[in-house]
């Protein structure tokens, strides 16, 4: 995007500035779909896409239906190392007061609403990091998950 609503870059971070705005455009790394009445449909975060064995899974696509479980009151997504699969969906779930779900009741869930693969194969339950405003910090988690190793988002 251009125009006079954007930011101007990043305070006192050149590189990510320069990233940001390569060719002149701001590039927010928001992916979307544009459906055939012109309805642009924001997906996901390009460095939240998970790449599960060369499919793309949405992380919010996977929250929305975590979100519709009766016993889930938050839900964070991010990808997590595999073996076999090269990362895989995992959820971080803060119940609802008095509820006591359990990993398999919400991965089950995710089968019944989603296509499997898409499913969470961890869940994890506590509370979110968050920032001042209350915004989930999906970088906090995925940063504790990666830990140690290389995850390349292009």
């Amino acid at each position: 995007m251009r125009g006079n609503n954007v930011m101007i870059g990043y305070y006192k971070d050149a590189e990510a500035t320069a990233t940001a705005f390569a060719g002149g455009w701001f590039h927010s790394g928001d992916l979307a779909v544009m459906h055939p009445d012109n309805y642009a449909q924001i997906m996901d975060r390009k460095k939240d896409i998970i790449i599960s064995g060369g499919e793309n899974i949405s992380t919010v696509e996977v929250e929305n239906v975590i979100y519709r479980h009766p016993d889930v009151l938050e839900v964070a997504v991010v990808p997590i190392p595999d073996p076999k699969w090269g990362e895989v969906p995992k959820a971080f779930v803060v119940p609802r007061e008095g509820a006591s779900p359990t990993a398999e009741d919400i991965i089950e869930f995710c089968k019944q609403n989603l296509a499997r693969f898409k499913a969470p194969k961890v869940v994890e339950f506590g509370e979110l990091p968050k920032t001042a405003t209350g915004k989930i910090q999906k970088f906090k988690l995925r940063e504790k998950e990666w830990a140690g190793r290389d995850r390349r988002v292009n």
